[in-house]
C-alpha cells in the first residue's frame, strides 16, 4: 500500500507525534502506516477527516486502477 502522508504532515507542518496525538494512537502506529503498513479502517478514516481528504487520496493501491461507476447494474 502507498501513503501521501508524509506529504500532508509535511505540507501542514506536523510531526508524526503531533498527529498521533491528535488522533489518539501512539507514533510508532503513525509512522507504520506513513511507511506502507496497512491502517484499520478506523484509523484510515480519522486520518481522512483530520485532513478532510477522502481515503483514497491519502491510500493507494498502485496496481490497482481507479474505475467510475456510474450506477449501473450488470
Amino acid at each position: 500500500m502507498k501513503t501521501t502522508l508524509d506529504f500532508l504532515l509535511e505540507s501542514h507542518g506536523l510531526s508524526k507525534s503531533q498527529l498521533a496525538k491528535e488522533l489518539g494512537v501512539t507514533r510508532q502506529t503513525i509512522i507504520r502506516t506513513a511507511k506502507g503498513n496497512t491502517p484499520s479502517l478506523e484509523l484510515a478514516l480519522k486520518i481522512a477527516r483530520y485532513f478532510n481528504k477522502d481515503v483514497s487520496e491519502i491510500f493507494f493501491i498502485p496496481s490497482v486502477q481507479h474505475v467510475e461507476h456510474k450506477g449501473e447494474m450488470n
